[in-house]
């Protein structure tokens, strides 16, 4: 739903976590979000959701008045979790519109 939304509480990191119903293969991962600096995107293939690995870690651009739209290419990439860490940000509060994962 577009009109909702995830806000962190002021601190860094923050972070959360997005659950399969089973490992998954993923080609490419989405967000939409508003005033993050530093992303990390960290996955696991365990059936409960630890042993994370770090995947990416990406510095976004600042885009005023607007939200941030990143995509993240993921060849050969299997997860049943994805964990998303906020490890910065260009205001004492961010948000995170909409995540999207593309595979089978």
């Amino acid at each position: 739903n577009s009109e909702t939304f995830w806000t962190t509480t002021g601190m860094f990191p923050q972070e959360f976590i997005i659950g399969f119903p089973k490992c998954v293969k993923i080609s490419k991962v989405a967000i939409q979000c508003y005033l993050v600096r530093t992303l990390r995107i960290e996955r696991s293939v365990s059936e409960d959701p630890v042993g994370f690995e770090r995947c990416i870690e990406k510095d976004l651009q600042h885009t005023e008045g607007q939200l941030q739209m990143e995509e993240f290419p993921l060849p050969e990439f299997q997860a049943t979790y994805l964990r998303f860490i906020i490890k910065s940000a260009f205001d004492h509060f961010v948000s995170v519109h909409r995540v999207m994962a593309e595979g089978t």
